[in-house]
């Protein structure tokens, strides 16, 4: 598994303790909001002497619809606070040793959709 497979799927299952959000890796094509989709990492090689290591970003998208964004800025938030305090193992050797806030956005994509964009600065090592 790469890091960003093994990367990926830690958020998503960091993520599924956010109360009332389900969340995906990929766009659902079927169900109703509110839902959210980690999607794919972007890394970058960041090695040093007997370590793998990669640094990059990573986006959650928020998704819901109404009049206005009440549900997913709190959706967002817990987002939001369930990653920055995400640390540790990730999966096949990989730690995640940095995840922060990079930037935050909501918008409305509809009459009556909404969308919260948050990217997270990540950093990853693995020891050779």
């Amino acid at each position: 598994m790469s890091a960003r497979s093994a990367l990926q799927a830690a958020i998503v299952a960091r993520l599924g303790t956010v109360a009332g959000l389900r969340v995906f890796d990929a766009p659902p094509l079927r169900g109703g909001v509110p839902y959210a989709v980690v999607e794919e990492p972007v890394l970058q090689q960041a090695d040093a002497v007997g370590i793998a290591g990669r640094t990059g970003t990573v986006s959650v998208v928020a998704h819901d619809a109404g009049e206005r964004p009440v549900r997913l800025r709190a959706l967002v938030a817990g987002v939001d606070a369930a990653l920055e305090t995400m640390a540790g193992d990730v999966g096949e050797g990989w730690r995640l040793v940095g995840v922060r806030l990079a930037r935050s956005r909501l918008a409305r994509v509809g009459d009556d959709r909404w969308r919260g964009v948050s990217e997270f600065a990540v950093r990853l090592y693995r020891e050779s």
